[in-house]
């Protein structure tokens, strides 16, 4: 089997999201995998090695109270930004926007950086006198 571009392992790795099978991550996560989780604020959750990025995922995956939305991907040889949603209720505010900053190596996910919009006072540049 060739390897796999780092598209098809992000197309394979959103479609196991978007299509609830925790199933399909098995064979798309390296031994040396690191992943960043969106939260606690401001660093997220570390996360290191094969087996606890997979579980991580996996629970993300099967928790069928939240849905991922995949909105753009753009592929740079090795990277791959996820431009996403992420649904968390049925009310018209409970969703966030975000990106995955993805690295692949040998047809592997080997890194994971999550970030996202968050609601919160963060003062705009204006209002704090940054603005010059």
């Amino acid at each position: 089997m060739a390897p796999r571009t780092t598209t098809e392992v992000i197309d394979r790795f959103n479609h196991a999201f978007t299509g609830r099978d925790a199933g399909a991550l098995t064979d798309l996560i390296g031994e040396d995998c690191v992943m960043e989780s969106v939260q606690p604020a401001p660093t997220g959750e570390r996360v290191e090695g094969r087996a606890a990025c997979l579980a991580w995922w996996s629970a993300l995956v099967e928790d069928g109270t939240t849905r991922f939305e995949p909105q753009e991907v753009i592929v740079a040889g090795d990277r791959a930004t996820i431009r996403w949603r992420y649904f968390f209720g049925d009310g018209p505010a409970d969703w966030v926007e975000g990106v995955n900053l993805m690295r692949v190596r040998d047809g592997l996910i080997v890194e994971a950086l999550g970030y996202s919009k968050t609601a919160g006072e963060v003062p705009l540049a204006a209002e704090s006198g940054l603005d010059g």
